[in-house]
């Protein structure tokens, strides 16, 4: 067994990165020098490729460390299965940076949003794998809560396939995400 408390450290300094990382990429063009104010507002405007990628993917990132503190809360110590599936979400989340970058770069391209779209289905099956392992070390888990990774697959899919149609709208399905906490309690008003 290991102390929850280590994987839980760990967890916390990966996600202060990740999210920190997301903004890197929001920034003017070096030859940009604008000569006055309206040409300094809209070159704030012309950022809007890189800043929507950026706040999904705070979204993402943020509703994502929510959940592990509340599935983790009432566990004090993990079993090997738990830590492999821990360390692989921990991988696929420090990927976000990068997938976020080429998804700003390139949002009106279909491969940057199945790339995204990938990484985030990615966390969402490996946050499905962690959920049993959490009903086997603290069984009064909220049973509800299985909903949120299911979720993040889904906007996954659903975005993949908007991409087909319209790459630059297709960010819009991880819209779906905040929407998790209200599914919960819904799913979670239903017995078991």
């Amino acid at each position: 067994m290991y102390p929850k408390s280590r994987i839980d450290a760990l967890t916390d300094g990966i996600f202060a990165v990740a999210m920190t990382l997301l903004v890197l990429d929001i920034r003017l063009p070096e030859d940009f020098h604008p000569r006055d104010g309206v040409e300094l507002l809209n070159g704030f405007a012309g950022l809007w490729r890189s800043f929507l990628p950026y706040l999904v993917s705070f979204l993402v990132l943020g509703l994502r460390w929510l959940w592990n503190v509340e599935i983790g809360k009432t566990i004090n110590s993990v079993d090997l299965r738990w830590a492999r599936w821990w360390l692989l979400y921990m991988l696929l989340i420090t990927c976000v940076p990068f997938t976020t970058f080429v998804l700003g770069r390139y949002i009106a391209l279909a491969p940057a949003v199945w790339l995204y779209a990938g990484n985030t289905a990615l966390i969402g099956l490996a946050g499905t794998q962690l959920v049993p392992a959490a009903d086997r070390l603290a069984p009064d888990l909220p049973r509800h809560r299985r909903i949120s990774p299911l979720l993040l697959v889904a906007a996954s899919l659903l975005a993949v396939l908007i991409s087909l149609a319209s790459s630059a709208l297709a960010l819009w399905a991880f819209l779906l995400i905040p929407f998790a906490p209200s599914f919960e309690r819904i799913l979670g008003s239903r017995p078991a």
